[in-house]
């Protein structure tokens, strides 16, 4: 009697980066892609809610809330939505936010729609400096455990908790309706499960890697030390979370809401949240001891161990050693820059600027005209300098300078540092 052919399966992965989110729709059985879709941000485009002049960076909940139903709908039109059994997640991190008791994000409510505290604070916003070296001080010196020893011995600027002490520092009516905190891949799962957030299953990667928790001291930094950090940390780790757990984890299924604004069925599981170079190294298909570099907004190089082999060793300077957060069972270390496609994108609009006044004052061209000559002249100049770099000879060439865009990360972050 001849065997039936086992349906079709398909599962959805979404990539938040810093511009865009991507949707892609991928055969679980045989790993094709069918279908992918991107979607940029409005807000962010715009420049709302920041202030480059003050390293100021935050995102509207809105922006990642209408990126994941335009993206998702369009991929999964591509096939039946029973056949899609699964969705996971990855965002940059950290970007984390304050929710109030049910989960929602402070900047989703009317009173705190404008306030660029009660927003997702994004990975490169380092308005946070001053806290971040307060934190590293503390913990060398306080007498207790020094809870930055698997974030590479640096807590930055660009973490969790430096980032919650700088807004409830500034933002008193923040702080006080702020009942936690999420991060970005955390929030976005809680959301389309639509759980209660007493018990949600909150992400390994990002609490291990940015918020100093850790199994071997019970999970966060204990309560004692983050009131000395700051009074205004009092309770918060009661609300927070103790289990983490790696991105292979049910974390929930889609609501009902969700399932209809997707497309979907509510039979559509959803994965833990992760952070976006991690699940990158994944798709490198990455092996013990060799390195895979995630190029984007900035660039993260990930490796992996058997953590048996590594043992107690610790990494110093790097972003953290986390059991699980690229592969469970592994141990995962990440190092690299706070500037990739930044620098580029710096790089460009430099160069264009000269050419770009001119086109301002041009009279002779329509402004439809002059938007679509404006997008050629970007495209082509970049790709033709590319080109012509790729003819030089590296041993022709050395760098004489070189400017520090969004601060250094690896080895031992410092936001603060600049070039010549």
């Amino acid at each position: 009697m001849p065997v039936p052919t086992a349906l079709p399966a398909y599962v959805i992965g979404l990539d938040y980066g810093t511009d865009s989110v991507r949707a892609l729709l991928v055969d679980a059985r045989t790993g094709a892609e069918m279908a992918q879709a991107v979607y940029y941000y409005p807000r962010w485009k715009q420049g709302q809610y920041c202030n480059p002049a003050k390293n100021q960076f935050r995102q509207h909940p809105l922006d990642h809330l209408e990126g994941i139903e335009a993206t998702v709908r369009e991929v999964a039109a591509q096939v039946p939505a029973e056949q899609i059994l699964g969705l996971a997640i990855d965002t940059t991190g950290s970007t984390p936010g304050p929710v109030n008791a049910q989960g929602q994000m402070l900047g989703m409510l009317p009173e705190f729609a404008d306030n660029p505290n009660a927003l997702f604070i994004l990975w490169k916003d380092h308005t946070a400096l001053a806290e971040a070296a307060e934190i590293n001080h503390k913990a060398r010196t306080w007498g207790g455990e020094d809870y930055t020893k698997y974030e590479g011995g640096i807590y930055s600027s660009e973490w969790f908790w430096a980032k919650i002490m700088h807004v409830v520092r500034e933002d008193a009516a923040v702080a006080q309706a702020a009942h936690s905190w999420m991060e970005h891949c955390d929030w976005l799962t809680l959301t389309l499960t639509g759980q209660p957030l007493a018990g949600f299953r909150r992400s390994r990667c990002a609490a291990g890697h940015k918020a100093m928790w850790h199994a071997s001291w019970g999970g966060l930094p204990s309560e004692e030390f983050l009131t000395y950090l700051d009074p205004r940390l009092a309770g918060l780790r009661e609300r927070l979370f103790t289990e983490t757990y790696t991105a292979d984890k049910v974390a929930g299924q889609l609501s009902a809401d969700w399932a209809q604004r997707l497309g979907l069925t509510t039979d559509t599981v959803v994965a833990v949240g992760t952070f976006d170079a991690h699940a990158g190294a994944v798709a490198g298909e990455i092996t013990p001891y060799s390195m895979v570099k995630v190029m984007g907004t900035s660039t993260c190089d990930i490796v992996v161990a058997p953590i048996a082999e590594v043992g107690a060793h610790l990494v110093a300077g790097i972003c953290g050693q986390v059991d699980g957060s690229v592969i469970p069972g592994m141990l995962g270390l990440e190092a690299g820059q706070s500037a990739f496609g930044d620098l580029l994108a710096w790089f460009r609009q430099l160069l264009e600027w000269p050419l770009q006044a001119g086109l301002r004052q041009s009279k002779v061209l329509s402004a439809g005209q002059l938007a679509d000559f404006r997008q050629e002249l970007s495209d082509n100049l970049l790709r033709q300098l590319t080109e012509a770099a790729a003819e030089v000879d590296p041993a022709d060439s050395h760098v004489l300078a070189l400017d520090w865009v969004n601060g250094r990360r690896t080895p031992d972050a410092n936001q603060a540092l600049k070039g010549p």
